[in-house]
């Protein structure tokens, strides 16, 4: 009957697998087909700088930060349709810091995504504005979206997305983190940067998900909020984690270039065995952070499970 029921447990495992995978295709999917839609063709003028702008987001990347989005948004209740747009913000906003992230007078690198970073592609020029203009288009989408009618939450969407961009937030973290370089870091002042560097953008793509939700509950907002904190800072640990042992190409993007630029990270400050134990204590917090809920929040440790497993 023990070996029964393993084998009950084992089959169900690979069923919710099955199930997470097949989800998380389908909202890849959407999420492209919502950016293709909303970004203006290449044969809209300016035609360079909108191909440049079509280049650097569409065809790739793994959509994290929408699928946080969707996993929420169902979790608070919302529609699919509800969630598109906000969704589609925050993969602008993070894809706009890829292409100013990869310029020479940032990290420098020539790969992202598998293909030539939009500086390399179109040259330093072109991939400034179009970091500028997909950080407008972000922020044109929400204020645009005909499926969120109430303003007060509208508003609150603009203020997070905003909050999560700027000095306080992405933008803020990337500045400490080109100060730091060649200076050695301590845990405390690590986690600080990538707090905003990293985790403030995924935390607002968990909360722009529950509040597509027209009456969402605030103690799953709550929920949400600790668990997205928690599993932002993981999803930098894995990364350092991926830069020190994955290949340039399973990454996408050059591998090792932390080292290089003599940047500190959770390997060089405490070691890659220390690193992952930092990591899976940070997803039991995650996932603790969900312990009252059910079935229904399962989207949200499945997207914990593949942020901690994830090889690029």
């Amino acid at each position: 009957m023990t070996e029964l029921n393993l084998d009950q447990k084992q089959d169900q495992k690979a069923e919710q697998k099955e199930a997470f995978e097949a989800w998380t295709a389908d909202l890849q999917a959407r999420m492209e087909n919502v950016l293709d839609a909303h970004i203006p063709s290449a044969d809209t003028l300016p035609t360079k700088l909108h191909e440049a702008m079509r280049y650097s987001v569409l065809g790739g990347g793994k959509r994290v930060r929408a699928l946080l989005a969707y996993a929420a948004g169902e979790f608070c209740g919302a529609e699919l349709a509800t969630i598109d747009l906000p969704a589609a913000s925050v993969e602008l906003i993070h894809a706009f810091s890829l292409v100013h992230d990869d310029m020479p007078c940032m990290d420098d690198d020539e790969l992202r995504r598998g293909k030539l970073s939009t500086h390399k592609k179109y040259g330093d020029a072109i991939a400034l504005l179009v970091g500028d203009a997909l950080q407008s288009l972000a922020f044109q989408l929400i204020s645009q979206d005909k499926l969120l009618k109430n303003a007060t939450q509208k508003l609150q969407m603009l203020h997070v997305l905003a909050l999560a961009s700027g000095s306080r937030g992405m933008a803020g973290g990337q500045a400490i983190d080109l100060e730091s370089i060649g200076i050695p870091l301590t845990r405390e002042e690590l986690e600080q940067m990538h707090i905003h560097k990293t985790g403030a953008l995924i935390r607002a793509a968990a909360l722009l998900g529950a509040y597509s939700s027209h009456n969402a509950n605030e103690d799953k907002i709550k929920a949400i909020d600790h668990f997205a904190k928690a599993i932002g800072l993981a999803f930098q640990v894995v990364d350092d984690i991926l830069d020190a042992e994955a290949d340039t190409q399973t990454l996408g993007k050059t591998a090792g270039k932390d080292a290089q630029h003599n940047k500190s990270t959770y390997v060089t400050i405490l070691g890659l065995s220390a690193a992952k134990q930092l990591a899976s204590e940070l997803h039991a917090n995650a996932m603790a952070a969900l312990s009252y809920y059910g079935r229904e929040a399962d989207l949200l440790r499945q997207l914990a499970h593949f942020i901690m497993h994830r090889s690029f």
